[in-house]
């Protein structure tokens, strides 16, 4: 069938496009911005069909067809620096709602959250009222919610890691007591693809999580285990949630702003109700160390197709790729270098592998100076790193920098920075023939944009130069 799949770019719905794909489904993707969509993995499993709309802005809906049977909400807001997220997804939620109501669609399917204790953080009263606006269409509505999901590039198995693997003691607060049902992304597809036009779900909602009732910190713990790791945690009943949110920043790769709103939901019981939907739709539901075991394997094997880290960012995504993808001339200052290449096929490829745990090929600790300063004024800074270790493409996260353009049949990359800047910058590598091409393009912001150009300049010169020169041997 024809079906609609909002949140395209995001870590659950680039997970169950290529599922919808290969059952034959003709997917039509709404993005906000085509140039961070990258249709090249999807070539041969199915009809795929793009169409840019935002659900903030209602005159944009009108790209969306009308002839799809069925559509998919897996959008959310929570990672916003700036505004009201609750608003955010209550009118995305109306302006979705109305658009459908004009439109063939009968069912639509949300992703939402766990919603059983008394009383809700933020993010979880918001994933309600969104279910609220959505349930007054004039479609079937079939909600799944689900708590904490488990799985290589899924923020809460990020955010684990990170916590596992850097502290050998953890200092925790108290709400790592709390109990959750965590689950399978393998599962959370398979609910998602499952209930798809069945009719015993249409207009039902049903809680989902794996086969174990688990606090946060056993996870800790059993996730420590996995990777054969010895940790101790210390709970201490003071940390207030503001301190939380910093101790998560600092920790590990999340944002301030998705930091403090999962501080607040962590708080919050999250386990499921009771149902049979597994049975019903014979889904085998893993158990959480497997979860973590198979999480693993893709990340080894050099196979995680999404990443939460992608759509952590500045205003970029908000403002669209499109805007930055011509680099500017007037007003700017420029640190441009060529440099012969030995051996070009070798120098592209160290192109495709910089940053993440390759680094910069020249003296990384400046480059990871720079990001700790970013992080301390509210920055991305360094803890995104990169999805893959050789791949690339554009609209990814790569540490502070955003991919803006990736094609290595021309033989060019293109960055646009994301730490904190007086100023936008832009960081270009070409090949032509057998010469690299590295132009570090920096438009200053008022005065102080200026000063901050000609204070960094002596180690522009210093990193770009032994940079060049490391890309071309």
């Amino acid at each position: 069938m024809k079906i609609l799949l909002t949140g395209a770019t995001g870590y659950i719905g680039k997970s169950l496009l290529p599922v919808l794909l290969k059952s034959g489904h003709h997917v039509v993707c709404v993005v906000r911005d085509t140039k961070r969509f990258d249709t090249i993995p999807y070539q041969n499993l199915g009809v795929l069909e793009v169409v840019e709309a935002d659900l903030l802005k209602p005159e944009t809906l009108n790209n969306l067809p009308e002839d799809c049977q069925a559509a998919y909400y897996l959008v959310h807001s929570m990672s916003v620096s700036t505004g009201n997220f609750e608003e955010l997804e209550a009118n995305a939620a109306r302006n979705f709602t109305s658009r459908m109501n004009s439109t063939a669609v009968q069912q639509v399917i949300y992703l939402s959250g766990i919603v059983n204790d008394t009383s809700l953080s933020r993010h979880l009263q918001s994933r309600k009222s969104v279910e609220d606006i959505l349930q007054s269409g004039s479609f079937d509505l079939t909600t799944l919610r689900a708590g904490i999901i488990l799985g290589s590039g899924s923020a809460s198995f990020e955010i684990m890691r990170d916590l596992v693997e850097k502290l050998p003691v953890m200092i925790a607060p108290k709400w790592l007591s709390t109990r959750t049902q965590p689950i399978a992304i393998r599962n959370v597809i398979q609910f998602l693809s499952g209930v798809l036009m069945r009719e015993e779900c249409l207009g039902k909602s049903f809680d989902i999580g794996g086969p174990e009732v688990l606090t946060y910190r056993q996870m800790l713990l059993r996730f420590a285990a996995v990777r054969n790791l010895k940790r101790t945690i210390i709970t201490v009943p003071v940390m207030t949630p503001k301190l939380s949110s910093y101790w998560l920043y600092f920790v590990t790769s999340t944002s301030y702003p998705l930091a403090r709103n999962l501080v607040q939901s962590m708080s919050v019981e999250v386990v499921g109700e009771p149902n049979n939907l597994a049975e019903q739709l014979s889904i085998r539901l893993l158990p959480y160390d497997e979860a973590i075991r198979r999480a693993f394997d893709k990340i080894q094997n050099e196979a995680v197709d999404a990443s939460w880290k992608d759509a952590q960012s500045s205003d970029v995504l908000q403002k669209g790729l499109a805007r930055l993808m011509r680099v500017p001339t007037f007003g700017c200052f420029t640190d441009h270098r060529t440099a012969q290449v030995q051996d070009p096929e070798r120098s592209l490829q160290r192109i495709w592998s910089i940053g993440g745990d390759t680094g910069w090929y020249y003296a990384n600790w400046l480059w990871k100076l720079r990001g700790l300063l970013d992080q301390l004024y509210g920055g991305v800074g360094l803890r995104r790193g990169r999805k893959n270790p050789t791949k690339i493409a554009a609209g990814e996260a790569l540490d502070f920098w955003r991919v803006l353009y990736a094609n290595r049949d021309e033989k060019r990359l293109l960055l646009y920075a994301e730490m904190k800047l007086p100023g936008e910058a832009w960081l270009e590598f070409k090949l032509i023939d057998n010469t690299l091409h590295q132009c570090a393009t920096f438009r200053p912001l008022g005065v102080w944009g200026r000063l901050y150009w000609f204070a960094v300049w002596p180690f522009h010169s210093f990193i770009f130069g032994g940079m060049i020169r490391k890309i071309s041997e």
